[in-house]
Formats: structure tokens, sequence, C-alpha cells
């Protein structure tokens, strides 16, 4: 799919990986309607001064259904040609001692916005017959590192709705595209290294916002249905995957419980 004007809708643009490619989109002339919890007007002149074709902010707070059927209101009837469900909560440490609250804010944002936004533009695609779903997984879907219970379980759910779609979706015209993100260095991965390092040694493999907004560039423009990593994360995610018995001896081997 080309994203030269494209209506391209991304949620958690503000920072990181959805801020790294709404300046691609906006680079490549394209449509942006940003979803936001507070305005940023030094957001919208940087997307517009490389190019982009008008950006948009809808003020929205994923982590209640309210938010998120506020968001599909504001685009009703607008064709929207992607959809990018970028936007994520990251909980960690034992699951007795997490907050119940931020669990289901948690779940709330990394699978349930997703799964109501997939649904809520999903008919106007349809009947289109154009468009293209982006879901943000994570190697945690499959590589289930300690104190990532809660949060991993989000992300490999996330992975399964979007096979699943994937096959649903055969002939209407309408794709989707499986993100399985390595580490970024974000904000977020920031909180990665706050919450696990203390008792678990993790990779220290990165790759930058921008490199990796590219990579989802090009499978956009190639409409690849997964983006897998790749260097050591790679392997270590097919050991995770096919391998199970190697991996789980290799965290038990770098895990202390406190």
């Amino acid at each position: 799919m080309e994203i030269a004007n494209k209506y391209i809708l991304i949620t958690g643009a503000s920072r990181g990986i959805g801020r790294a490619f709404a300046n691609i989109c906006a680079e490549d002339k394209a449509h942006l309607i940003l979803v936001l919890r507070q305005e940023s007007p030094e957001l919208v002149k940087e997307l517009e001064d490389k190019g982009a074709r008008s950006v948009e902010v809808i003020l929205a707070d994923l982590r209640s259904f309210e938010g998120v059927h506020f968001v599909i209101e504001q685009v009703k009837g607008r064709a929207i040609d992607v959809l990018f469900n970028n936007a994520g909560i990251l909980t960690g440490g034992l699951v007795e001692k997490q907050s119940a609250e931020d669990l289901y804010k948690m779940m709330q944002v990394n699978l349930n916005a997703v799964i109501h936004l997939t649904q809520g533009l999903l008919p106007g695609m349809i009947e289109r017959r154009r468009g293209k779903i982006i879901n943000n997984s994570s190697v945690s879907a499959f590589m289930h590192f300690p104190y990532t219970a809660a949060y991993s379980a989000s992300k490999a759910a996330v992975a399964a709705f979007t096979d699943c779609l994937k096959i649903e979706l055969k002939g209407t015209g309408v794709s989707t595209l499986l993100l399985i993100t390595p580490p970024v260095k974000t904000r977020l991965f920031e909180e990665v290294e706050t919450l696990y390092t203390k008792n678990f040694q993790l990779p220290n493999e990165t790759l930058s916002p921008t490199k990796y907004a590219e990579i989802i560039r090009e499978a956009v423009l190639h409409d690849l249905a997964e983006v897998s990593p790749s260097g050591m994360t790679g392997i270590g995610l097919k050991v995770a995957k096919y391998a199970k018995p190697l991996f789980d001896l290799e965290l038990n081997r770098r895990f202390k419980r406190s």
C-alpha cells in the first residue's frame, strides 16, 4: 500500500515509535490523524513542516471504553486507510505485587482498545475494499520473560487477534500487519530497564524509533503481513518459539526472585 495521500490514524503518536512513524508518513505526504491525551502544537507543526497533507488531533484517553468510543465517533463515516494501533502501557514485577488498577488499565490500552478501534473502523474499510490494520505486539508475546506476565499476556493476545483477523479479512481488500516489536529505545524501554533489571539481565540490543519506523514503512509499502526482529533478538525469538525448553532453561539461569 502506498502512504502518499492516505489517511492514517495513529494511537500513541506523541512519542517513540508512533511519533517516528508519523514523521515518516508526513514525509510521504500522508494525511495524519493523531490520537493524543493532550494537545501538542509542537508535534503538529513538526509534522506539517515535514510535509504532511494535513494533521488532525483527537484528544482521548484510551484507558477507558468511553475514550476509545469517542475516537470512533470522531472518524465515523470517514475514509481511514490505515489504523496503527500503537499505544501501549507497560507493567512489570511479580504479579502478586502489582496494582490491580494498573493491570486493568494496561489491558484496556494494550488489548481492548486495539480490538475496539479495529471493530469500529473495519466496516468502512471493508465497504471501500481497501485498508490496513497495523497492530503493535512485541517479542514478549512469544518470549515470556519473568516480571512481564500481564504485559506478555496482552501482547500475545494482540498477536493472536491479528492472526485471526488476517484470515477473516481474506478477499476483502483489507490487510493486517503484525509488528513483533523488539526492544526499541523509547521511554517505555527505559521503564523496562527500571522494572526488570534488578532481578533479570535483559538483552542490550536495541533499535532507535526512527529506524523501526522505517522498517514499518517498508512493510506497509510491500504489503507484508508481519515484521519480526533480526539479529540476536531474532534468534532468541526463534528459540522461544521452536525450542522453548532451552529458552526456559536460560531464563531460570538469569532470573533471581527477591
